[in-house]
């Protein structure tokens, strides 16, 4: 037990001063840092609550999903009747009341569309039960409707969807670890530390992004248009900016393309009027689609939608080949630079709205800082002031693996990119509190083998032996406590958890370890007859 080759020694040291070099950055402000050309270099993050920034709670507008999947069941529908052999010939779908229903025309291929349509529905959950059900009413009109299953796993799906692609356009904006949860089955919570501009964070998260490529309806009657009606299998979208002076515009309901085919958009300015402009690059697919439709279509208009309002209505003079398009509209340099971080993001699968929003400002979270730093100051200094009136040498060295412990919770937190939270200081200044219980252990148990009459050497290596199992227990318990924290706490309570496991696993090292190591090294060296503990 209180053997420690060379090798061991230096492994132990080793560790220890990488630990404390890893916590010197965050000690260090940024810009001092930058000065020194050592950017990059790991460092805690500050939360929400130290550093300011904003706060959305966004609800996923379930409505607006329930419409995409009818939409979505309508496309594979047509695309599913025509792939049948012979086709299947049906009549105008309608989409009313959320269901999806439609007419086969000839009576005699009812069973064949049922069964082709039935290959279209999943089952949802274990329970088997698909997310479609697909009724026949009055011989020859079938019904699709959402089940209740089906809906639940749409929205869970969307959301899970949504989290990330509201991670990937904060991650664009240059931001350091934005919290992004889940909060129960139709919401988010977002929280941006640094960022003091939630307006900005509004209209970046809270678009959409579904790009749609569709063509005019030339047969529509401009007056209907202007009632909000149009021609079966069109519909009317708005158009703030037409030329035209009509906010409405008439265009085909279905989509020659869509921004699910984009692989690039960047901001760029139009050569011939200098305005901000987006670029944007299709992949290999939609670079096809793209130049087969415009082929097909040369001399006519098509408009560029964004959320459900058109951005403009160009006429297709030639064929645009190449897989490369501009979107055009009255943008500033700002508000094409934030579309084209929202389509290179991609779409929402939902649409999201704010329901929550609130600014911390940088003020609390200064204070927060200083009143942490103090409260950790006093503890570190009763912790040290206890342990060298109650045990001497060897509370020395408990002083020692707890000051060293500091750093090390630092430099693993800087290591692992862990942002520290207010909630994560009280697990701080818990973790220096608690820190000394394993040598406090260790210490009274050598006490109790000195009292047998052990010789030093055996009551130090019975000390640590018999108490190392306690110890061991002990954390344990506290780790699994702090991983359930970690699991199924919300964002503060999960700040607190990370400090206490990293708090465990080093304090166990530092007091076990470490004390262990320097005892054995002081008993080697002086060989003493007798101790004071």
């Amino acid at each position: 037990m209180l053997d420690f080759p060379r090798w061991k020694v230096l492994s132990i040291v080793i560790s220890l001063a990488i630990g404390v070099l890893l916590s010197v950055p965050s000690f260090i402000p940024e810009s001092v840092t930058a000065r020194w050309g050592l950017t990059g270099l790991p460092r805690v993050n500050l939360g929400l609550d130290l550093s300011g920034g904003s706060h959305l709670m966004l609800e996923a507008d379930t409505a607006d999903l329930a419409k995409q999947n009818v939409e979505r069941m309508e496309e594979l529908v047509r695309t599913e009747m025509r792939r049948a052999s012979p086709p299947i010939a049906i009549g105008d779908i309608s989409t009313t009341g959320g269901r999806l229903s439609f007419f086969v025309r000839d009576s005699g291929q009812i069973d064949a569309a049922v069964e082709r349509i039935r290959t279209l529905t999943q089952p949802s959950g274990m329970s088997g039960q698909r997310d479609w059900n697909v009724a026949v009413v009055d011989s020859t009109r079938i019904v699709l409707t959402p089940t209740d299953a089906g809906t639940k796993a749409s929205v869970d799906s969307a959301m899970e969807v949504a989290k990330e692609v509201v991670r990937k356009r904060i991650d664009e904006m240059g931001t350091r670890e934005p919290n992004i949860v889940r909060q129960g089955s139709e919401r988010i919570l977002v929280q941006v530390p640094g960022l003091q501009d939630p307006a900005a964070l509004k209209a970046l998260i809270g678009r959409t992004a579904k790009l749609e490529f569709k063509l005019v309806d030339l047969t529509a009657d401009p007056a209907e248009v202007a009632r909000g009606r149009a021609p079966v299998g069109s519909e009317v979208v708005p158009y703030p900016d037409n030329p035209g002076g009509v906010p409405f515009i008439a265009v085909k309901r279905r989509a020659m393309l869509t921004g699910d085919e984009l692989v690039n958009a960047q901001l760029s300015y139009n050569s011939q009027t200098n305005e901000p402009v987006v670029s944007i690059t299709f992949n290999s697919d939609g670079g096809r689609k793209f130049a087969r439709v415009t082929q097909e279509n040369v001399n006519k208009p098509f408009a560029m939608i964004l959320d459900g309002k058109v951005l403009s209505a160009p006429n297709i003079n030639e064929p645009i080949l190449g897989g490369q398009a501009q979107i055009s509209g009255r943008f500033t340099t700002d508000s094409a630079t934030q579309l084209a971080i929202a389509l290179r993001s991609g779409k929402l699968p939902v649409a999201l709205k704010v329901v929550e929003e609130r600014t911390v400002g940088p003020e609390l979270g200064a204070d927060s800082i200083r009143a942490g730093t103090l409260a950790s100051a006093i503890a570190v200094l009763a912790v040290v002031l206890f342990m060298l009136v109650t045990y001497g040498r060897f509370g020395i060295y408990a002083n020692l693996a707890v000051i060293i412990n500091v750093f090390v919770i630092i430099g693993v937190m800087a290591l692992l990119n862990a942002t520290l939270t207010l909630p994560g200081i009280a697990g701080f200044v818990l973790t220096i509190g608690a820190a000394v219980d394993a040598n406090v252990l260790i210490n009274e148990r050598m006490r109790e083998e000195l009292r047998r009459g052990r010789s030093i050497t055996q009551a130090v290596e019975h000390g640590y032996k018999e108490a190392s199992r306690t110890i061991f227990e002990a954390n344990v318990t506290h780790a699994i406590a702090g991983g359930i924290m970690f699991l199924l706490g919300s964002a503060q309570v999960k700040g607190f958890a990370v400090v206490l496991l990293i708090g465990i696993a080093t304090s166990v090292f530092t007091a076990v370890v470490f004390t262990r190591m320097l005892v054995s090294q002081w008993l080697r060296r002086n060989r003493p007859t007798h101790i004071n503990i």
